[in-house]
Order: C-alpha cells, then sequence, then structure tokens
C-alpha cells in the first residue's frame, strides 16, 4: 500500500509539473524579449543596471517586467521605492505584479515576505527553482515588450532554472574593470556558451569616478578591463558606465526613476547601451525574417580545423579543415580542405571565399575571431574532440558542451 500511494503522489506531481509547465510556455509567449542581467561576482552593480534598463525601456515606451530572482538578497523593490505587499488578482488566482509607472511591472520575493522585509529567505535549491518557475507561471503578466531578469551572482540555481524556463533569453553580463571581476565573468560567459544562451555584451560598470573639483577621471578599479575581455571573448561592449553617486543616493531611498531625467554624462552612456539593446532585438527579427546569410537558411556551411580525423585543438594550426554543408538541418556534404600557410589574417578570407557561416574550434585567436565577426561568420571555441561530423550534429541538435578557449593570444 505504501509503495501504490508513493507511485500515484509521484503521478500527481508528474501532472501538476506538466500543467505548470504549459501555463509557462502559454505566458512566454505574450513576452516579446527576455533579458537575463548575470554577473559571475556580487557588487559589480548588476540589479542597479537591471533596473535603470528598466526604467530607460519603459521610458522608451515599451511594456516592460522586472523580475528579481535575486531571492536571498532582493533589492529591486527598495531602489523603485517599492514597499507595499503582493495582491491576488480578483478575478483568478494569480498573483498582480507591482506596477511602477504605467508601464513597468515588478515581482519579487521581497513584497511576499509581509511587514518584516528582512526576513531572511533559508532556501535549497529546489524550492528557489518552483518559486522561480511560480514566477511566471503564478504573475498575471500584461504583454510585455521586454522582460528583465535580475540574477544573483554566480553560475547557480537561479541563472540555471531562467535558462531552463525561459530559453530564449539572451543574457547582458555585466563587469567592473578589475582582473577579480573579469574572471568571474569569464565563468559567467563559459557558463552562457555551455547552456547555448545567447549573449547580447558586456557592460562595465564603475569605470572611472570624475572628480567634482578637478574634473579628472580616477580609475578607482584600473581602466579597460571590460574592453579588453569584451575583445578576447568576441563579445561586444555595450558601454563603459563611470561611478555615479546619484545612482547610490537615488537608490537608497527608492527614487531611482529619477536617475533617467538627470542630464550627467551616465545617462548618456545607459541611453547608448539601451539604444544597442533594442536594435540587437529589432536586428534578429530582421535577420530572421529575412531569411538571409545566417545559420537558420536552409543550407548553412561549417568549418572544422582537423588533425589526423580529429577536432585540431588549435585553429591556426589544424591539418586541414572539414567544410561541412548542411541543408533542412542534415548534413548533406562533407569535403576536406588543406588550408593555405598559418599567416595573420589569410584563414579567415580563405574560409570566408568558401561561403563558411559557422566556424567550430578547439581554440582560435582573438583576432581571427574578430575578422570571421565582421564577415558575418559565426565562431564557436571550446568545441570537444571528436570527429568533425559527430560535432557539427552536435551543434544541430543543440547538445554540443563547450568549455575553454585553447587558444586566447
Amino acid at each position: 500500500m505504501e509503495s501504490n500511494s508513493q507511485t500515484c503522489s509521484s503521478a500527481g506531481q508528474n501532472d501538476q509539473h506538466e500543467i505548470q509547465d504549459a501555463v509557462i510556455k502559454e505566458q512566454l509567449k505574450h513576452i516579446k524579449n527576455k533579458i537575463l542581467v548575470m554577473s559571475g561576482k556580487g557588487g559589480v552593480g548588476k540589479s542597479s543596471i537591471a533596473a535603470i534598463l528598466s526604467l530607460a525601456l519603459a521610458k522608451n515606451g515599451f511594456s516592460v517586467g522586472l523580475m528579481d530572482v535575486d531571492l536571498h538578497g532582493p533589492s529591486i523593490p527598495r531602489m523603485l521605492g517599492l514597499y507595499e505587499n503582493i495582491t491576488q488578482s480578483p478575478g483568478n488566482n494569480k498573483i498582480l505584479p507591482l506596477r511602477h509607472e504605467s508601464n513597468l511591472n515588478v515581482i519579487s520575493i521581497e513584497p511576499l515576505l509581509g511587514e518584516n522585509k528582512d526576513t531572511a529567505t533559508i532556501w535549497r535549491g529546489p524550492l528557489k527553482i518552483g518559486v522561480i518557475r511560480q514566477f511566471i507561471s503564478d504573475i498575471e503578466w500584461p504583454d510585455l515588450d521586454y522582460l528583465i531578469i535580475d540574477s544573483p551572482p554566480g553560475t547557480g540555481d537561479e541563472p540555471l532554472t531562467v535558462i531552463q524556463t525561459i530559453p530564449d533569453a539572451k543574457a547582458l553580463v555585466v563587469t567592473t574593470p578589475q582582473e577579480i571581476s573579469l574572471a568571474d565573468v569569464r565563468k559567467s560567459i563559459n557558463f552562457c556558451r555551455q547552456v547555448n544562451m545567447d549573449i547580447l555584451g558586456i557592460v562595465e560598470n564603475m569605470a572611472g569616478l570624475t572628480c567634482e573639483h578637478c574634473g579628472s577621471v580616477i580609475n578607482l578599479f584600473r581602466s579597460q578591463g571590460g574592453e579588453q575581455t569584451a575583445r578576447e571573448q568576441n563579445l561586444p561592449l555595450l558601454g563603459s558606465l563611470p561611478i555615479e553617486p546619484d545612482v547610490v543616493k537615488l537608490g537608497d531611498v527608492g527614487r531611482l526613476k529619477f536617475l533617467t531625467d538627470l542630464d550627467i554624462p551616465y545617462n548618456k552612456e545607459f541611453q547608448n547601451i539601451t539604444e544597442k539593446i533594442i536594435a540587437s532585438f529589432t536586428d534578429t527579427k530582421k535577420d530572421i525574417s529575412n531569411n538571409s546569410k545566417e545559420e537558420n537558411m536552409d543550407k548553412t556551411i561549417f568549418a572544422v580545423p582537423t588533425a589526423q580525423g580529429s577536432l585540431c585543438a588549435h585553429f591556426g594550426h589544424c591539418e586541414q579543415f572539414a567544410i561541412i554543408e548542411v541543408e533542412d538541418g542534415k548534413i548533406e556534404k562533407t569535403t576536406m580542405q588543406t588550408p593555405p600557410p598559418h599567416e595573420p589574417g589569410v584563414r579567415p578570407q580563405w574560409l570566408g571565399q568558401m561561403g563558411v557561416n559557422i566556424v567550430i574550434a578547439g581554440g582560435m585567436g582573438s583576432r581571427a575571431q574578430q575578422l570571421f565577426a565582421e564577415n558575418g561568420a559565426k565562431v564557436i571555441t571550446g568545441a570537444p574532440m571528436g570527429t568533425p561530423e559527430s560535432i557539427v550534429n552536435q551543434y544541430l541538435t543543440d547538445t554540443l558542451i563547450t568549455g575553454d578557449n585553447a587558444c586566447d593570444h
């Protein structure tokens, strides 16, 4: 009897999970663009950037949702001056998000804690996963142009649950210029690549403090660290934000919305970042609708550097390239091509002339990656050992797991 009871209980839980999956899928249909703001390190200003980006998008006329999945250290409601508790929709069992202005809706664990907002949430993984899923399924979200998700630092349960629940979310990676932050950010970038999550780009925060007396810029954390990491990782640097005391002052008193009204360099740089983010989603939709020279065309050409019939770890030192033609998601033809001598810029140009769209390699230098990017070719580094066909098939079936770039010069 006990065994049968456990079986029935397990079956019931599976049914509930499937029902919730269906609700989540339906909810996500009403959200056009999803952005996960993340960083491998705490204290880089990630929550501030998530909040200010939401305010900036709302100010540009978009309908925006802001979801705070930092369950242990929620800060979004206080920055925005949202101190009330969550209420239930009168028409159903769903919870209403907090309304900030007419077109910005916010959800966080803090309004669910009752009167004592300083209560500690001492939760393990399964409970956290359940709450994040409920933030989609049980909240009465309006139709949204953007959903901004503020994640805690690291690559643990919260960001992993987000990407599993919202597979088309894109990452916005935040860092500060110093190496200790950049090292953790590189882990976040590798996390995104291992789970096949698109990265919008890097935002460098706290890039310098302008002295209010002499106007000189003081680089408290060094300079250009974000630019260097973006170049090495073949990612766009969306912008470098200076240290702005008004972000702290206004955030501490729940009046962060007034930051966007100030005529300060921080706002001008943030507006540039916002415009790039908007454009990146617009360009993606154009690329899909045009079906022009992209990997979701009927025909895609892959290049995989090889040595003795298997993946060669170093792009520049391979014996041959496997040129693999894919049509309608299936490999149609593989040819082996001997490359020209390894000289700067020669091999990217040679592969480009053959119409290669995607290069999968174990390692590749930053200059070669940049040349491919300039010609519209996608580069994937850190690929595992194996035959070229098996690696391409893994990519086509979304099972390719990548590691560190084996060649980072």
